[in-house]
């Protein structure tokens, strides 16, 4: 069940009972909680379901309250229906430290499955830190796991895998010399941290660099002055949004097409590829399985998972499916699994199951977490696709 965010003014009955309440306290009786509270345990969940980053917690939204369902309707989790209260942050990292608070303070979650953005997640960090409440984000910066905090742990690949996975593909082609052209919001401007670290290590240099803000409409400038420096091989996108569809088309529009483009896991969503058009024709990005699943052969152990949830998610939202949903069903089956090895609601017993994490199939890849490793995935969970006729295909192994 989802609890609403919205208010209510207090009713006269609700009155009188808590009148009929206190009474009952004075008289020397202690009061019961309901058998309705007995029965449940509340999950948070601050995520982006409107504004700029709609297209990422619009999905993980809908994706955290269809299997919620779920799991409810199967008896719940060690006896107890999940009761997921949800806030919408709007992309706004001041709401989210705020509704975070709100969660802890007035809700009483056990623990908190969300975090849309880099921003917000990071906004939100300190108070579930101090809390002690076990906190999944959903969000992509490394950032968010390195250094490792006690009680938060992240599903979606790195930024720093993200490059890693993007400048080993550069090498396979022959290429030494690329551009950067990067957001810079939060995501953004940590992923061209990660790339300009990750390029040496594979004989890969950055020749020029340029940026746009979440709100340019235009990258036409930044692209030309691209497009006039001397022996550029590659161009590397760093961005989330629209940003990223924007430097496509424009990209395009100046005839730069004949220079492969790479874009981050941020855009790996059919959104992405409506936004761009034909423009997208021949871009390159790392993404889990998930937007291949259909592709991979009847051996890879995540086909089975990442099949079922796309039919899942797709016959109920009538939505394609992301890789952003899928980060949520991530995050919430970590947690319930935990939760039941933990047999317990205990913030700090679900805590340590989430750390003991092992060999955990989900959407994203397969999760093996430690004491020092709060993500659990290594780069052969990231596939590298490319947009052909439209759609997502999967390269194969050194192309």
């Amino acid at each position: 069940m989802t609890q609403s965010v919205r208010l209510t003014p207090l009713h006269s009955t609700r009155r009188h009972i808590t009148r009929l309440l206190a009474a009952v306290a004075v008289s020397g009786f202690a009061i019961v909680p309901s058998a309705f509270a007995q029965a449940t345990v509340k999950v948070g969940s601050v995520l982006s379901v409107t504004g700029p980053a709609s297209f990422l917690g619009d999905p993980e939204d809908k994706t955290l309250k269809l299997y919620v369902d779920k799991i409810n309707a199967a008896g719940g989790v060690a006896g107890k229906k999940i009761e997921l209260v949800v806030y919408d942050d709007g992309g706004d990292a001041n709401k989210a430290r705020t509704f975070a608070t709100r969660l802890i303070e007035d809700d009483k979650v056990v623990a908190m499955v969300g975090g849309s953005t880099t921003g917000t997640t990071m906004a939100m960090i300190p108070v579930f830190e101090e809390a002690q409440i076990p906190f999944i984000s959903l969000a992509g910066a490394i950032e968010i796991i390195e250094p490792v905090r006690k009680y938060v742990f992240k599903t979606p690949h790195t930024d720093k895998m993200a490059c890693e996975k993007i400048f080993e593909n550069i090498k396979q082609r022959g290429f030494t010399k690329a551009a950067l052209i990067s957001g810079t919001d939060g995501f953004g401007s940590s992923m061209r941290a990660q790339c300009v670290k990750v390029a040496p290590t594979y004989g890969v240099q950055i020749v020029t660099e340029e940026t746009y803000g979440p709100r340019d409409s235009d990258m036409t400038a930044q692209l030309t002055k691209i497009k006039g420096t001397a022996g550029i091989q590659a161009v590397v996108n760093p961005g989330f949004g629209q940003g990223p569809a924007i430097v496509t088309r424009n990209y395009a529009q100046l005839g730069l097409s004949s220079t492969p483009l790479y874009q981050s896991h941020g855009v790996a969503s059919k959104s992405f590829i409506d936004l761009a058009g034909p423009a997208a024709e021949g871009v390159r990005l790392p993404a889990a399985a998930l937007l291949v699943g259909d592709k991979l052969p009847d051996g890879d152990p995540q086909k089975k998972v990442v099949v079922d949830y796309k039919k899942t998610y797709e016959d109920s939202t009538k939505q394609p499916v992301s890789t952003f949903g899928g980060h949520g069903y991530d995050g919430l089956f970590i947690l319930v699994e935990a939760m039941k090895r933990a047999n317990s609601t205990d913030p700090k017993k679900i805590r340590d199951e989430i750390e003991k994490t092992k060999g955990f199939v989900g959407t994203g890849g397969i999760v093996t977490m430690s004491p020092t490793d709060h993500l659990g995935l290594d780069l052969s969970a990231f596939r590298m696709l490319e947009v052909k006729s439209g759609d997502w295909t999967l390269l194969p192994s050194g192309s």
